[in-house]
């Protein structure tokens, strides 16, 4: 009895190679080398010119004294020490932290429970996300502009509402050192939470509908299905954007200088505003550098508190 040897032909029939052939990777031709890199290099050399030498040469400047002209003149660490007897500095920094906290309830709660109430919205949907992202696309000098004719304490809405018998907000809201910061944060809240609604929605419709079903045959109320279901399936959408805010808030610029310049009296001062006058107003770059490294360092230890609690499992 005989066996057919297995032939060439036979193999590429059933696709299966010969035992003892190993099949190597291609290596990769050096043309195509150079070709993913044509792609890659353009911006890592754009990474390079707008952020990794002016990072080097800001901490370069922050151990030096330098008007933005001439030759910067090394001093060491003179600039952190001035920074760390600044009252003006330690108040900027509390207000940064008051923004913070502001901005991570009443938006984030605004938005919730927006987005959980649009969520049972079928019909027209589209048209109230657009009426709540409208504000976000407006450009921060239009808003503010916009607002500081409302606030007004000559013509504003404080003034109307005492003509009609409310007279509690017929003060200047942005001159007073005690509502200035929080007047600010209001207007920047109107603009900023319609974003929150629209993110929070998006994550919401992804949620599967049978696990409110479950829940309402469990009896559970509308809020115990919010809070037992759609917050924690939305979970990482929450947490990012409460990073975000975080984030944000430590480098808030525009709306607080627009409105009140950091006034009155330092009253709604924050670090990015006190930076901005050090570098562009008393003409003390070296300084200037100093609060931007503290800025910097403040916002890499919130983003590493994150980064730790991620990999000690928490779920976020």
């Amino acid at each position: 009895m005989t066996q057919s040897a297995t032939t060439p032909s036979s193999v590429a029939d059933t696709g299966i190679p010969p035992i003892g052939i190993v099949h190597r990777p291609r290596q990769r031709t050096r043309l195509e080398v150079l070709g993913r890199w044509s792609f890659i290099l353009p911006i890592l050399a754009l990474n390079l010119i707008v952020i990794v030498i002016p990072t080097i040469f800001s901490i370069y400047i922050a151990f030096t004294e330098w008007s933005g002209y001439g030759s910067p003149v090394f001093i060491g660490l003179e600039n952190f020490k001035n920074l760390f007897q600044d009252k003006v500095f330690f108040k900027a920094l509390g207000n940064n932290l008051t923004w913070t906290l502001v901005f991570l309830t009443v938006p984030v709660i605004m938005g919730l429970t927006g987005a959980y109430l649009m969520s049972g919205i079928k019909r027209g949907q589209i048209f109230f996300r657009l009426v709540f992202f409208i504000p976000y696309v407006i450009s921060s000098v239009v808003n503010t502009q916009m607002w500081r004719f409302i606030l007004s304490p000559r013509n504003g809405i404080g003034v109307w509402l005492a003509e009609h018998g409310i007279p509690w907000l017929n003060f200047a809201i942005l001159g007073n050192k005690d509502s200035a910061l929080y007047g600010v944060a209001f207007v920047d809240n109107w603009h900023f939470w319609g974003f929150l609604v629209v993110m929070y929605l998006a994550a919401m419709t992804a949620v599967d509908t049978e696990l409110y079903e479950v829940a309402r045959l469990d009896g559970a109320s509308r809020f115990q299905q919010f809070w037992y279901v759609t917050l924690p399936s939305i979970r990482p959408t929450l947490v990012f954007t409460l990073l975000m805010i975080i984030i944000w808030s430590s480098l808030t610029f525009d709306y607080i200088y627009i409105m009140t310049g950091g006034g009155p009296a330092h009253a709604s001062e924050v670090m990015s505003t006190h930076l901005y006058n050090q570098a562009f107003f008393r003409f003390d770059v070296g300084y200037a550098a100093s609060i931007g490294i503290m800025m910097t360092l403040w916002v890499m230890i919130t983003v590493g508190i994150f980064v730790i609690l991620r990999r000690r499992g928490w779920e976020i």
